[in-house]
């Protein structure tokens, strides 16, 4: 499991805390490099016939730009940046984790979670200046008997509380059952040799693409619930 292992490449202290920057950190930053020079290489020099990669970086934008106005609606648009950002960060942070010696940040709850964290303080936010104190009326449905509505109220507000430890568990479990059972099918690979060693090679190469679509589709999921909740703070529902 030594690949989930976080190591400190630069040791750093401040004011009695390790802020150290760990191999986590460092491939989070590739991830944002890697993210922003096929973004800018993408739209450089556009053309009426797009190259490859041009190609790609518009469908990206525009499958991305659809599933926020079909979930959120047309004011939902102001927001796109932010889902964008959050869907190619993770989606990078995904597939260069399937690179060999490579790390995945996704892997580790604590990046989940505070990506998470910070998709749960954004949207409340948004709630809170979009409806005003009306935002908490989502936590109290409409037709619930009076005798019920108490632990209705409760219901509803640990489900609201929860959605970024969902949000990330989602995201960090999927990303570590794929990468561990790449793990175990390499050893066998080179336990069994030669002789016996293709059967589990030759699942580990489709097992790779197949976990490439995992990255891909989870990253989407986890934006496509960033639009959901951006859908109820900026509809007030009755």
């Amino acid at each position: 499991m030594h690949q989930f292992e976080l190591t400190k490449k630069v040791p750093l202290e401040l004011f009695g805390y390790d802020v150290s920057f760990t191999n986590s950190s460092l491939w989070m930053l590739i991830a944002v490099v890697a993210a922003s020079a096929f973004l800018i290489m993408s739209m450089r020099g556009r053309s009426l016939v797009p190259t490859r990669f041009q190609s790609m970086a518009e469908v990206i934008y525009e499958f991305m730009a659809k599933t926020v106005r079909d979930v959120c609606g047309p004011e939902g648009m102001k927001y796109f940046p932010f889902v964008f950002t959050i869907f190619i960060f993770v989606f990078f942070a995904n597939v260069l984790g399937i690179i060999p010696g490579s790390f995945t940040t996704t892997s580790h709850i604590s990046v989940t979670f505070a990506l998470a964290l910070t998709v749960f303080v954004f949207v409340t936010l948004v709630g809170f200046k979009t409806q005003g104190v009306g935002y908490l009326k989502m936590f109290v449905p409409e037709g619930v008997p009076l005798l019920l509505l108490p632990l209705i109220v409760v219901i509803e507000v640990i489900s609201y509380f929860m959605r970024p430890v969902s949000l990330s568990v989602r995201l960090f479990a999927n990303m570590l059952a794929g990468h561990i059972l790449l793990k175990v099918f390499a050893g066998f690979v080179i336990g069994l040799g030669l002789v016996g060693g293709w059967a589990p090679l030759a699942f580990m190469v489709g097992f790779t693409g197949f976990e490439l679509g995992i990255a891909m589709l989870q990253a989407f999921i986890f934006a496509l619930l960033t639009c959901i909740y951006l859908n109820d703070a900026l509809h007030s529902h009755h």
